[in-house]
């Protein structure tokens, strides 16, 4: 039984899917992600040069992304359209909010994107040697505090419509908790990279239609987002207590 924490790619993706010729390949998968992520990065690349300017579509950017996400999870089949719309959206988002902290914090951003570049590549390393096994209990591991990580952040969002929030999670707050906290979030985003590699492979077994190329590389997006945002979040609290 497969089992990801991301919520684009979780154990009933593959069922009921018709069956069809044209079928996923790796290749395939591997082209698709990496166009979405050169959609991102050329929408982030406009609103990083707009500065204060672009915030604006930063918010479009967040609201668009997460409603687009949402299509996309429900209506598999529209994937080769809507994954590349929230790219381009998740690119307004990063580039805006990535701008915001590169003028707190000189040099953050490119500290943050070689991280998220040097976890993933470590983790395909791991995955593809078998160093790492996605067994099931790990994957249950993961999914649990995934899950749990998930409803800590819902409760902050929760509190920030009163005005206020988890101290632990404010990004000012560099305490060797909050610190450590963020640490541990990136550990869990970058395993969840393993559930995804999975994923993909299990789906490239069994023979999944092919506008699931589409659909993994956007699921796989969603994690990369995740763990890049995470590791600014890490970055800004640690130099914050220079």
């Amino acid at each position: 039984m497969m089992r990801t924490a991301n919520p684009a790619l979780n154990k009933n993706t593959f069922t009921e899917l018709e069956s069809s010729d044209n079928v996923m390949t790796l290749g395939g998968t591997a082209n698709k992600s990496t166009l979405l992520l050169c959609i991102l990065l050329a929408t982030a690349t406009y609103t990083w040069g707009l500065g204060a300017d672009g915030r604006m579509l930063m918010m479009l950017g967040i609201f668009g992304g997460f409603i687009t996400a949402i299509i996309t999870i429900f209506k598999k089949t529209a994937s080769p359209i809507t994954a590349p719309i929230y790219a381009a959206f998740e690119g307004l988002f990063l580039g805006g909010i990535s701008s915001v902290f590169e003028v707190m914090y000189p040099g953050i951003v490119s500290q943050a994107v070689f991280l998220t570049l040097g976890i993933f590549l470590a983790l395909l390393f791991a995955y593809k040697s078998r160093i790492i096994k996605p067994t099931e209990n790990f994957k249950l591991g993961v999914f649990a505090a995934t899950a749990g990580i998930a409803a800590v952040y819902i409760i902050n969002l929760f509190l920030s419509f009163f005005g206020s929030s988890i101290p632990v999670l404010q990004i000012d707050n560099a305490s060797p908790l909050s610190i450590g906290i963020s640490i541990f979030v990136i550990i869990i985003a970058a395993l969840n990279l393993v559930l995804d590699f999975d994923f993909i492979e299990s789906g490239v077994e069994s023979h999944a239609p092919k506008y699931m190329e589409w659909y993994s590389a956007f699921g796989l997006l969603v994690t990369l987002v995740w763990l890049y945002i995470e590791i600014l979040r890490l970055l800004a609290k640690l130099n914050s207590r220079r």
